[in-house]
């Protein structure tokens, strides 16, 4: 990996467009400055200096770069209100992409081009980021399937300072998205992974439409160990670890059909950045206090502080409730088998220990205390009951089918793998569908007492 010293730049890095005015800012066809947002940046920063900093990482994109670089400047310069620079960061491409880049950077103003000898998106935005003087650092991939005219609601509150990330997504109601069934599962799945495994807040970690305030991304990413396509997600992941501010602005995006991104390669590599992350916070290897924001008297601070402590009292709570509740099933399992075939003994031991179960989470994992709402917590426990009957029933008649006639440790083996399976779920309903409100705030101490 190149260092920052050793980057090669093109000219054009003044930061002005084509129609910046006297003051050094792009006119903008926008309403009166009175509705821009107050610049909250540094006030060492001559009149001149650009504000946003794009970044469109390439590798190998000769056909597409120039058509996308063209696109942006006219695009910036028109609507834009402040400075901007766009950075091209082309990383170890073996085609003609780098001549167009530095053609690009000796024909726009306000554009440059950087040659990394190393491949990554990652560390092509690392790197790029950490060298530059804007005080706002955006990026978007190179087939600009994101509708340019999200750009300034994305960056506003960042140049505001109300926010300190913000990100496009594709996975809101208000989006509009045009793409390929087998992408669309794949986002989604991938999101949803995100959300049960790190408890991640943000709807969409891979749209290639972010940006970050500068000093925050001195903090950040010399924490972020990914230099591929999983950077994006690790950078939001602790951000939001540590309290920081993510904004999310839904975005018109249209699948490029001649996309080079290997789904299959880069869905792999990204589950094995889902598992470092989720052992390294999990052993507490991360030091985010150094990433958080500094808090004031904003109650929604205080409670995001509240979900993080929460979130780690119920996850242990659950877990100790939900191994007590298994040794309690096998056990009913075990006794209720002796008289009646697996599936009625499945189906007796897991409603009774369902019981139990909703009881025992109600009280000890998400702090909920009184008889007030039992009943229709133990309704809702039974729905969740059922998911898991018919996780383990399925799983019994698979068996059954199989070999015929299975031994009982063999039905037990079984059973527990899916009851596994069917834990992960109902922490998952439980936290967002029965116990909403214990979910959302921090059990007090005396509340496991």
């Amino acid at each position: 990996m190149t260092t920052d010293s050793s980057l090669r730049s093109g000219p054009g890095t003044t930061g002005r467009s084509s129609r910046d005015g006297d003051d050094g800012t792009a006119h903008g066809r926008l309403p009166g400055r009175e509705h821009l947002p107050a610049l909250a940046l540094d006030p060492a920063a001559g009149p001149g200096a650009p504000v946003l900093d794009v970044v469109v990482p390439v590798h190998n994109e000769e056909k597409d770069l120039r058509p996308c670089v063209v696109r942006l400047h006219g695009h910036l310069a028109r609507t834009f209100p402040y400075p901007f620079r766009i950075t091209v960061a082309d990383n170890a491409s073996t085609d003609t992409t780098p001549a167009v880049a530095a053609a690009l950077a000796a024909e726009l103003p306000g554009v440059r081009s950087v040659r990394l000898e190393e491949k990554g998106r990652g560390r092509a935005l690392r790197t790029v980021w950490a060298a530059s003087d804007a005080p706002v650092l955006a990026y978007m991939d190179v087939d600009l399937s994101t509708d340019l005219n999200a750009l300034l609601p994305l960056v506003a509150p960042l140049i505001s300072g109300h926010s300190d990330l913000a990100i496009g997504t594709r996975l809101t109601r208000s989006s509009r998205v045009v793409r390929g069934p087998k992408r669309e599962f794949v986002s989604r799945a991938y999101n949803l992974i995100l959300r049960s495994s790190l408890a991640a807040g943000f709807s969409d970690a891979q749209c290639g439409f972010k940006a970050i305030r500068r000093e925050v991304a001195e903090r950040l990413l010399p924490m972020v160990e990914d230099s591929g396509w999983f950077f994006d997600t690790e950078l939001l992941v602790l951000a939001e670890r540590a309290g920081l501010r993510i904004h999310e602005v839904p975005v018109d995006w249209i699948d490029d059909p001649d996309s080079t991104v290997h789904i299959v390669r880069t869905a792999t590599e990204d589950l094995k950045g889902v598992w470092r992350v989720g052992r390294a916070l999990a052993v507490g290897a991360l030091p985010l206090d150094r990433l958080a924001r500094p808090f004031g008297d904003d109650p929604r601070d205080r409670a995001l502080t509240g979900v993080e402590r929460g979130l780690a009292r119920q996850l242990i709570g659950f877990c100790v409730v939900g191994a007590l509740s298994t040794l309690f099933y096998l056990a009913l399992y075990s006794l209720f088998r002796l008289g009646v075939g697996p599936q009625l003994a499945n189906g007796g031991a897991l409603l009774v220990s369902a019981v139990a179960n909703t009881a025992a989470n109600r009280r000890l994992t998400f702090g909920v205390r009184g008889r007030g709402g039992a009943v229709r917590h133990q309704a809702q426990g039974l729905v969740v009951f059922a998911v898991g009957l018919a996780l383990t029933s399925g799983s019994l008649a698979a068996l059954g089918a199989a070999t015929g006639s299975p031994s009982h440790s063999t039905e037990l083996a079984v059973l527990i793998t899916a009851n596994l399976a069917a834990t992960v779920l109902r922490f998952l309903l439980l936290r967002a569908w029965v116990f909403p409100t214990g979910a959302r705030r921090a059990p007090a101490s005396e509340d496991l007492r």
